[in-house]
């Protein structure tokens, strides 16, 4: 009953994604110039992501190979405690690998597929009114939405059906363990996707301010810069395509491990569950009916959205999100009473908590990024002395930002971790956390579609500029692109607080893996001990390395990108007198094999480092005799996997909010304060925003996978570390 639910409901977001590709493409699709910039954002798009994937699908390929030889043939099997025989375990953990990594390959291609051509709609609604504009925008980022989250259901759900069907094993609460390289394999593609895209984009993106509107001074998407059409193709890649695999494998990952705790739950209270006539399989799939409900929520949310000429469309947005996360919260109530018998109470009300958290985090964000509050103003008024001051600032509001997020991660933890343990089910403080995090991604699919709505409107913002329409249909994509700006430093802070709830969720579960695994084992990482203090750091400074590498990426395709402006401006004046064409493919080129050559060091670093500390001190408690002083790989790769995530959640925040506030500085100087566009304050805040790109946009979100990369591989190769 309750797979056919999540199954059902699943197809349901599928069919309704296919419904909103239809809407939008049913759309008018503008003039013939319009069209001619359209079809080149989408021939650089979909040459990009094609190269990308062809690079990432080897990738899976061989890690895939080597996931099978050291679960067949390395690991020494462990019958008394292994989910299946060693060969099962081998096939259906490889398997379940490369399953995920193909769901989000297809997730993230989507999300840019309908992206790339919702642009060009959303360019040609705005000749006609606001509302038709926002709606084409919304709409075609909600396609990307639904399939994330429908998608990701579907595949947990469905291989947890496969293998109960299959009859790998007699019980239910083994059968996550098998599958638990489904989130793995999303996760390691989505590392790849994110900072693939997020290295083309803001290389484009700063080669294209610096010399275009630094240097030569005109406006930002002239169609006179060379890398124009780069830069309008890198918010697709990056903030479509990397984001849209970067949220399938936040899902994925998140619902294999509750899971996980789910099953603990009814071993621990096998005999209240059994009183309350209530089944195993109802418990273990209580977070994926959770997590349907909130596809129908999201459904409901999107169709509400309107809009008048003169009304501010983030008020639009925002009821949209209050509908979505209102009926998110009636569906926990269905879900925890129908499933958790009569102690439902107290995991209802977890699940508000979580989906609380996703509105605090919201305004956090949103507090700190737009110009409307004190934090972005103070950034925009240190303008006026020049770009040290403005990036003194910028750097100060980005390390302030990530204190309220901290207390509100800190108090949703605790809260639903009493609330479980108060809710008279042994081990239920662990699930209760669990079932927070759910309630966060409850309105998952919509604030998706408010992410993927910023990269649509800015396009069309582009497109509008280039085709050369009128001041009124000019003005009207500003303000879409305006409040899209938001949206994306919206759900950026939102990524981060979701990433914050499952790495604790995620962490739990590895624990209880290890426990599977190992009886014997405490549930306790000492950090008193010398092996798990040097583990913790490794974790720490891994952070750091990988944000450096993502950042210098950017540096080095930005410096290629650049040099090849200024010399298409040198040898060919015609470009700024407007009597020819700049040559876009040279910079597309440019940023495309940049990206992705330099986005393979840092994602085999994270692979590489998690695996080599587990086996190396894996290999050391060993063959220093096991001692009672010792810590073995597990406990080891325990202090890792947590300093690593408490240092990835704050380098997160910060690269984030100080990226989104740097950029929102320039767009308020750019309103007409300080001078306005080309004043020595905006030439200022255009060197701050360059600094922030690759913070916000690269390094930022690219932590948000990593995080949870972390998690799955620990998941994954658990037993190895044994």
């Amino acid at each position: 009953m309750e797979l056919l639910i999540i199954i059902g409901i699943s197809v349901v977001g599928l069919l309704f994604a296919l419904y909103l590709i239809r809407d939008v493409l049913r759309r008018d699709t503008g003039t013939e110039r319009m069209q001619e910039i359209s079809n080149a954002i989408k021939q650089g798009a979909e040459a990009f992501l094609r190269r990308q994937n062809r690079t990432i699908v080897l990738l899976a390929i061989a890690l895939a190979f080597l996931i099978y030889i050291l679960y067949a043939f390395v690991r020494t099997p462990l019958p008394e405690h292994d989910p299946a025989s060693a060969a099962d375990l081998a096939l259906w953990t490889t398997l379940s690998f490369l399953f995920g990594a193909a769901c989000s390959v297809a997730s993230g291609y989507m999300g840019m597929w309908v992206a790339i051509r919702s642009n060009i709609r959303t360019a040609s609604a705005a000749r006609n009114n606001m509302n038709d504009a926002l709606q084409a925008a919304l709409r075609g980022g909600a396609v990307s939405g639904f399939f994330v989250v429908a998608l990701s259901l579907l595949g947990v759900a469905g291989l947890f059906a496969i293998v109960q069907s299959v009859g790998v094993t007699t019980d239910p609460t083994k059968i996550p363990l098998l599958i638990v390289g489904y989130g793995f394999g999303a996760s390691f593609v989505a590392l790849f996707a994110q900072l693939g895209g997020g290295i083309y984009t803001k290389a484009a993106d700063v080669g294209a301010d610096l010399v275009g509107k630094v240097e030569a001074g005109i406006p930002e998407d002239d169609p006179r810069n060379p890398a124009v059409i780069a830069d309008l193709v890198g918010d697709n890649v990056g903030d479509c395509a990397g984001r849209g695999a970067d949220l399938f494998e936040s899902t994925a990952a998140e619902n294999i491990g509750a899971m996980i705790l789910a099953a603990g739950l009814y071993r621990a209270n096998t005999q209240y569950f059994i009183d309350n006539n209530l089944s195993l399989l109802g418990v273990i799939l209580f977070p994926l009916v959770a997590r349907a409900f909130g596809i129908i929520a999201s459904i409901i949310g999107i169709m509400s959205v309107r809009t008048d000429e003169n009304k501010d469309p983030m008020k639009a947005l925002n009821r949209g999100y209050f509908v979505t996360a209102i009926l998110a919260i009636v569906g926990f109530f269905i879900a925890s009473q129908w499933l958790l018998g009569q102690n439902y109470f107290n995991f209802f009300i977890a699940g508000v908590i979580g989906v609380l958290t996703s509105v605090a985090f919201v305004y956090i964000t949103q507090y700190y990024t737009e110009y409307h509050y004190r934090p972005v103003k103070s950034i925009a008024e240190s303008s006026q002395t020049g770009p040290a001051t403005n990036i003194i600032s910028g750097i100060a509001v980005g390390m302030e930002s990530t204190g309220y997020p901290i207390f509100v991660i800190a108090g949703a933890l605790v809260s639903s971790y009493m609330l479980g343990n108060s809710s008279g089910l042994h081990e239920g403080g662990l699930f209760g956390t669990a079932v927070a995090t759910m309630g966060m991604l409850g309105t998952a699919a919509y604030i998706l579609a408010m992410d993927t709505f910023g990269p649509i409107t800015d396009n069309a913002g582009g497109i509008v500029e280039m085709s050369q329409q009128s001041e009124e249909i000019r003005k009207r994509t500003d303000r879409l692109d305006s409040v899209g700006n938001t949206t994306k430093a919206l759900t950026k802070g939102y990524a981060v607080g979701s990433a914050a709830l499952a790495a604790f969720l995620l962490f739990g579960a590895y624990m209880d893996e290890v426990k599977n695994y190992m009886p014997s084992f405490q549930p306790v990482i000492n950090l008193n001990k010398p092996e798990v203090f040097v583990g913790a750091m490794l974790g720490s400074v891994l952070v750091y390395i990988f944000s450096s590498l993502a950042i210098k990426a950017v540096g080095k395709a930005a410096y290629a990108i650049i040099n090849n402006v200024r010399e298409q401006f040198r040898n060919n004046p015609g470009i700024m007198q407007g009597t020819s064409k700049p040559d876009y493919g040279q910079c597309v080129d440019i940023a495309t094999k940049a990206a992705l050559r330099k986005m393979v060091l840092p994602g085999v670093l994270v692979v590489g480092m998690t695996v080599g500390v587990g086996i190396v001190f894996k290999w050391l408690y060993y063959a220093g005799g096991q001692s009672a002083h010792g810590a073995s790989g597990a406990e080891v790769i325990g202090g890792f996997l947590m300093a690593g995530t408490i240092t990835g959640i704050l380098m997160a925040l910060f690269l984030n909010n100080s990226g989104g506030a740097w950029d929102n500085a320039k767009k308020y100087i750019e309103t007409g304060m300080y001078g306005g566009k080309r004043s020595d304050p905006h030439k200022a805040s255009v060197v701050g925003d360059t600094v922030g790109d690759p913070f916000k946009d690269t390094a930022g979100p690219s932590l948000h996978v990593l995080i949870k990369l972390l998690s799955t591989i620990t998941l994954v190769l658990a037993p190895l570390f044994i």
